[in-house]
């Protein structure tokens, strides 16, 4: 997985239109279950090649939302990409 969005996930829907490969689904599409936004691990790619910071990370209003998560192998890593379980946005 790339970045995570965790359990303090309002259902905004900011990310999911940041997202420039569409690797997020609402929570009514979450594989998972439960009621949070989700992110595909083998879609997303940190958005390296794309902006700086992940698009959804800098969109989200709650504070830590997302966070890092594993790197998928084959997929793109964030080059400034912190420890998994760290907000993204304290790497940014």
């Amino acid at each position: 997985m790339a970045v995570k969005i965790t359990d303090t996930c309002i259902n905004c829907g900011a990310c999911i239109d940041e997202c420039p490969v569409e690797a997020i689904v609402d929570d009514s599409d979450n594989p998972t279950g439960e009621e949070i936004y989700y992110v595909y691990p083998d879609k997303c790619v940190e958005c390296v090649d794309y902006a700086d910071c992940p698009l959804c990370a800098e969109a989200c209003p709650t504070e830590g939302c997302i966070v890092w998560d594993e790197c998928k192998e084959g997929q793109p890593c964030h080059p400034n990409r912190g420890e998994v379980g760290e907000p993204v946005m304290d790497a940014c």
